[in-house]
């Protein structure tokens, strides 16, 4: 749903500034570009809500301009020719101070919907409706009215019919029009039941609609919720959800799941029809509430023309995900950590769907990363998944019949591979460490490793050009235990070798994450503009972090801040020893678990003339009392803290 979203708050950004000011005089720039700062930080686009047309040809996306004095982000619809790119982009959508988004093609390609507010008052801005309109231009058409707005819409796969789900959240219910009376014709409501619906999708067929809803509603905490008393309760007891499906010409309703065990929290139909997954999480509305789908809840699958049910998996702690059935609905796959241990890469776990109770084949065993379950290949021989590989994001395949996995992209960036359920159509998110993120295409698949091949569909940033930026590089050094420790160097705009710079260490959370080299200017990470400042930049993928192989990983457990802290101080030290870093002239900042290490650096050394901890806590038992995550801090921990 499209909304004016809030802008950072400028305190993140205070220290910095003040580090900048205290430390450093600006680096002189070329008389063509110039540095980069903090306005052009709160001034950066973004693309989103990629959809493509079912005959692959076009490509709807959103794209957000930010407005930093009204504290808001506005966003348009443009269309793009898959086969042209960025030249022949159009804008659909031009109303100001308003948003239009979330696009979606009928099928067929001869009109496409979207949310928006842009005939809504000001004071009910969050509310959106439908709008349709057609991609050779002409102005959008409003479809719905809903008094208290949509919140999701749908074309049916056989393009039909379009549904929506409206009206407050606790009263949330299905409406349906015919796509040939779009015109003439109003949205009808569908469903009428006493509780919301929660979430929806159209069958493959079209004949009907699944949807999850719970078994009652609490109209006194509606009423609580409508005289903004607005207190946020955890572990209230709330209604188990199921799922129920309605027949879209009869209008009967089907339940399908009924159990006490647990609620129904998502669902994966198969392309046939004749099977869907969820996810359960337990009845018990402690385990359900506080850790929902990170690690107690389990997977299932039911026989649509039986109605039978069988438990898939049963493993207390491990979070399943992933779930997806091949092409032709044969066969069923997920992701879990691997052995089903607690906090191991994940592996992807595949059977036949029809073989109730069968043993599950482990695939992608001998792959020091996470296997999990992206896109299959058409003749469903082929699992496709995205993974990092030290300071990059890379496309992977897996072999269904071997389990082996082979790397199939080699950028030195950040790339995110998907695949159109429909059109078939590739779809690359790349970013760079001098490029924001864009949208890419190829022809065929076999063309992704061919980086000439690539059809570029979305400039978001070309204001970028016109900004100087420091050379970005992957940087390894050996820690104190012998390992090898690895991370991202920003050097200074202009830097000349053998001179010494001024040092910050930008610390990432986590602490299972990693820095890659994608555009490093966000309210995160803002290295481009210290490097406009005469900066440099380490951001260490110490130990716990990700990318750099399960053990790297996991021997954070129990030791949490010693040899961590050893990795980022030895880095400190090779950028002094190389003669690059100055090491009377250092600052270090992180957020969340980036100010962990912040808090454990200002207690151990005095080494850093300035300390920015953001979110960092200072009481290990204090924070895990409070915390809605103990296992996993118990994972850190090794135990409890106390």
């Amino acid at each position: 749903m499209r909304k004016a979203t809030p802008m950072k708050n400028w305190r993140l950004f205070s220290i910095a500034t003040l580090m900048i000011c205290a430390f450093a005089s600006v680096t002189a720039q070329t008389s063509t570009k110039r540095a980069m700062n903090f306005m052009d930080i709160l001034q950066m686009r973004s693309v989103s809500s990629p959809a493509v047309s079912t005959d692959g040809k076009w490509l709807l996306y959103t794209y957000s301009i930010p407005d930093w004095k009204a504290a808001k982000s506005y966003t348009d619809i443009y269309l793009v020719s898959m086969e042209r790119g960025v030249p022949s982009t159009r804008q659909m959508t031009f109303t100001k101070n308003k948003n239009e988004t979330t696009p979606r093609w009928a099928p067929g390609g001869g009109l496409f919907a979207f949310l928006s507010n842009r005939d809504a008052p000001e004071s009910k801005s969050s509310q959106n409706q439908v709008y349709v309109m057609r991609p050779d231009g002409g102005e959008a058409s409003k479809l719905s009215d809903a008094k208290d707005g949509v919140s999701s819409f749908s074309f049916s796969k056989d393009g039909k019919r379009l549904a929506f789900s409206a009206g407050k959240e606790d009263e949330r219910q299905l409406w349906i029009i015919s796509v040939a009376e779009l015109d003439k014709a109003k949205p009808s409501q569908l469903t009428k039941r006493k509780a919301p619906i929660v979430s929806w999708q159209f069958s493959p067929d079209s004949r009907r609609i699944y949807f999850l809803s719970p078994d009652s509603v609490d109209k006194a905490d509606q009423q609580r919720k409508e005289k903004k008393f607005d207190v946020r309760v955890r572990n209230e007891e709330s209604p188990l959800v199921h799922l129920w499906s309605i027949e879209l010409e009869s209008k009967k309703e089907t339940r399908h799941t009924s159990s006490t065990d647990y609620s129904v929290s998502s669902v994966s139909i198969a392309d046939n029809g004749e099977w869907i997954g969820f996810r359960g999480t337990p009845g018990n509305r402690y385990l359900r509430t506080v850790t929902e789908s990170q690690t107690y809840s389990d997977l299932y699958l039911l026989e649509v023309k039986t109605g039978n049910i069988e438990r898939l998996t049963n493993n207390k702690e491990i979070g399943e995900s992933s779930l997806s059935f091949s092409p032709d609905g044969s066969l069923i796959a997920f992701s879990a950590d691997d052995d089903f241990t607690y906090f191991r890469n994940d592996r992807v776990y595949l059977r036949r769907t029809t073989d109730s109770g069968g043993k599950w084949r482990k695939l992608g065993a001998d792959f020091d990363g996470d296997v999990t379950v992206g896109f299959w290949s058409d003749d469903g021989k082929t699992i496709c998944f995205n993974d990092g590989i030290k300071v990059t994001n890379q496309l992977f395949t897996l072999s269904v019949e071997t389990g082996k996995v082979t790397r199939v992209t080699l950028e030195q960036a950040s790339v995110r591979a998907s695949q159109d359920d429909n059109s078939r159509r590739l779809l690359i998110s790349y970013s760079s460490s001098v490029s924001p993120t864009d949208y890419y295409t190829v022809k065929s698949f076999g063309d992704i490793t061919d980086r000439s091949s690539w059809i570029r569909l979305t400039d978001s940033n070309p204001q970028v050009a016109d900004i100087a930026l420091g050379e970005v590089e992957e940087v390894e050094w050996q820690s104190s235990d012998g390992k090898r420790v690895g991370g991202v160097l920003v050097k200074p705009v202009g830097y000349e070798k053998g001179k010494r710079c001024p040092l910050i260490v930008q610390i990432h959370g986590g602490p299972a994450g990693a820095v890659v080299l994608n555009f490093n200017a966000s309210h995160g990470y803002y290295s481009h503009v210290y490097a406009g400042a005469g900066y440099a930049c380490l951001l260490p993928n110490y130990r716990g972090s990700t990318n750099y192989g399960e053990r790297h990983k996991m021997q954070i457990s129990g030791d949490y801040f010693r040899q961590g802290y050893e990795d980022i101080m030895t880095g400190v030290d090779h950028l002094i020893k190389i003669g690059l870093a100055d090491g009377d002239r250092m600052g270090v900042m992180g957020w969340s678990a980036g100010g962990h290490w912040s808090n454990w650096i200002l207690t151990h050394t005095n080494r850093f003339k300035a300390i920015s901890s953001g979110a960092g806590a200072v009481n290990w038992t204090s924070m895990y009392a409070q915390s809605d995550i103990q296992r996993g801090r118990e994972f850190y921990y090794k135990g409890r803290p106390y």
